[in-house]
């Protein structure tokens, strides 16, 4: 500070008279100070951002450490490509294995018959499905209810007529609804497949309650449902093999079908997307080349009139 007034004075910049003005100001500044200050605040900071972090993880290891969950593998599935489709002969092979095994438990409330119709069935062979049914309808003219055969508009049949009928069939445990149970299920179909083939027998320690029955994906590992998938519990219409593996697979595409009906739409959109802003991109690109260039690299000059 002194070097810095002497060359100002030496210049004649300043007079000597306010050296010590100048020197009294300088001693007020507060440039050091708050940077100190600056420093140790965010060093306190990020300590507490680390301390933090680091609680959180040492918890999230306990958890994981304690938890007796196995998460399921990342299987390859057809309709897993940013374009792929679901596979509709999966599907219509998956309805047959709900039909035919999962229906005696489990309710799909949000499926209507007409759902079906361009998906896995015809519209005559969606109509005989729905068909097979008997719905509780009325009153009639004389105010008495009636059965009728099954319409297109008709949801897939409750196997139990309330929630206290079917836990009195299963032990206590209710089974769940499984119109949407791949989006409400970590892992999606890839839980569906490994819960269904993941029967096993109880490792040493583990104690299971009459009805129970040991299955290492589900949470705790104890679950009431035994299990349903054997090599030819179910008859394809197809012919296809209908082994255990084979069955979980189907009847997981055709529970990501009832969770995302939209599934295959949404893919379509998105090429259409792509195919619409890449034109428009080059659309651009064209404008912007061509027709302004000749904007950009004109030059404007100024040239006044003589006088």
């Amino acid at each position: 500070m002194a070097a810095t007034v002497g060359r100002i004075c030496g210049a004649g910049l300043l007079k000597p008279s306010n050296i010590s003005s100048i020197s009294q100001i300088s001693s007020y500044s507060t440039t050091k100070e708050w940077t100190r200050g600056r420093k140790a605040l965010l060093g306190s900071l990020g300590l507490l951002a680390g301390g933090t972090g680091a609680l959180l993880y040492a918890l999230d290891q306990s958890v994981k450490a304690s938890d007796l969950e196995l998460h399921p593998p990342k299987n390859i599935w057809s309709h897993s490509g940013l374009f792929s489709s679901l596979d509709h002969s999966s599907i219509r092979r998956g309805y047959e294995v709900y039909k035919q095994v999962c229906a005696a438990c489990h309710s799909m409330r949000f499926i209507a018959y007409r759902n079906l119709i361009g998906v896995s069935h015809t519209e005559a062979e969606a109509k005989a499905e729905a068909e097979e049914i008997l719905v509780e309808d009325g009153p009639d003219e004389s105010g008495n209810m009636f059965q009728r055969p099954g319409k297109l508009s008709d949801y897939f049949p409750n196997p139990y007529p309330n929630e206290e009928a079917a836990r009195a069939a299963n032990n206590g445990a209710y089974p769940p609804d499984l119109s949407y149970i791949v989006s409400a299920r970590h892992g999606g179909e890839d839980y569906v497949f490994a819960l269904l083939t993941g029967y096993c027998d109880a490792p040493a320690g583990v104690l299971l309650r009459e009805g129970q029955y040991y299955n290492a994906y589900f949470p705790g590992g104890a679950i009431s449902m035994s299990q349903a998938l054997y090599n030819e519990t179910t008859e394809y219409s197809d012919g296809t093999p209908a082994t255990a593996s084979q069955q979980a697979k189907d009847v997981a595409t055709f529970l990501k079908w009832t969770a995302e009906p939209e599934h295959d739409d949404r893919k379509k959109m998105l090429i259409k997307a792509i195919g619409i802003f890449t034109f428009l991109i080059a659309l651009s690109y064209y404008v912007k080349k061509l027709k302004f260039s000749s904007l950009k690299t004109r030059k404007v000059e100024f040239r006044p009139k003589n006088q």
